[in-house]
């Protein structure tokens, strides 16, 4: 366990120092929240459950008999809430003789620091795995495949038949794609685009294509099909998002991507008996996680 005692940080000690500087960064607001639906927990584990539906009417003929159907159990997601902790420990000696307060309530908010940016690359994650297939949901796929199985037969997709970049077509081909989701059954269900999801890198680009009155990049004094009908009503950039290609579309689909809460972050201080030294923690209990992948579109780009 490493201590940090009056040698880790001899010049704070010392009267005169005009600053201290690499604790002091201003933050991105929270993003996170903007890519999952947000839910508390009480359980060790939180589980969802898939449900088939009824497929379509049957004909019947004069005098025979009505043909039922049933509805079963499908596939099962669990999130498995997972502690994240960090810590540090300081000598008595440090903290009394400390001249700027760098130990003490600095290093506080250099944990509380760490906390927020780890569950942010902890739930950015879930999208910059969303293509590997290392990595599975309740259905046994990756998130964004071209297979995912329905449980009473057959596959569908939530991505593009051919990769690509984010475009005017693609984003066209898109909402075309999600307008045709249909259930497990393959009947076909309102799905809308709720929002855009991309890396820092496309930002500009996703502008141009989606604020702008004529169509991007042509000479042709076309409509920009994409603004007049508002398609996709909402641009999110995701600083935690490691793909500089890939983007991602949210669909208004319930029970998508999830964010449990077991336990919020919790920030301790204790001192050991024997040594005086004090010791700072910093814990919290959560999950990231996917329900139901109707609730996003993505590609990897071309």
């Amino acid at each position: 366990m490493s201590v940090m005692n009056t040698g880790s940080f001899a010049k704070a000690l010392w009267p005169g120092v005009n600053a201290w500087h690499g604790k002091a960064y201003s933050e991105h607001p929270v993003e996170y929240t903007k890519l999952f639906e947000t839910y508390k927990s009480s359980k060790a584990f939180e589980e969802d459950v898939g449900i088939s539906s009824f497929g379509l009417a049957v004909q019947k003929p004069e005098g025979s008999p009505v043909t039922f159907d049933t509805e079963r159990q499908g596939f099962i997601t669990r999130y498995n809430h997972t502690v994240f902790a960090l810590g540090f420990v300081i000598t008595r000696e440090i903290y009394e003789d400390d001249q700027y307060d760098v130990v003490g309530q600095r290093k506080a908010q250099g944990l509380a620091f760490s906390m927020r940016q780890t569950k942010e690359i902890v739930g950015a994650n879930v999208y910059n795995r969303a293509f590997n297939t290392s990595y599975t949901g309740g259905d046994g796929k990756a998130m964004i495949v071209t297979d995912h199985p329905n449980f009473a037969g057959g596959t569908w997709s939530n991505r593009p038949t051919t990769d690509a970049d984010l475009s005017e077509a693609s984003l066209e081909q898109a909402c075309i794609d999600i307008a045709g989701f249909t259930n497990d059954r393959g009947l076909l269900i309102k799905v809308l685009p709720k929002k855009l999801i991309i890396p820092r890198q496309l930002a500009f680009e996703a502008q141009r294509i989606l604020k702008t009155e004529g169509r991007v990049g042509t000479d042709n004094n076309d409509l920009n099909a994409l603004k007049a009908m508002s398609m996709i009503p909402e641009v999110v950039v995701n600083h935690y998002l490691t793909d500089q290609d890939a983007w991602f579309i949210r669909t208004d689909v319930q029970h998508g991507l999830k964010y449990f809460e077991r336990r919020g972050d919790e920030f301790g201080m204790d001192e050991d008996f024997d040594t005086e030294n004090a010791k700072y923690k910093a814990t919290a209990r959560y999950s990231f996680g996917w329900t139901d992948r109707r609730a996003i579109y993505a590609s990897p780009g071309a």
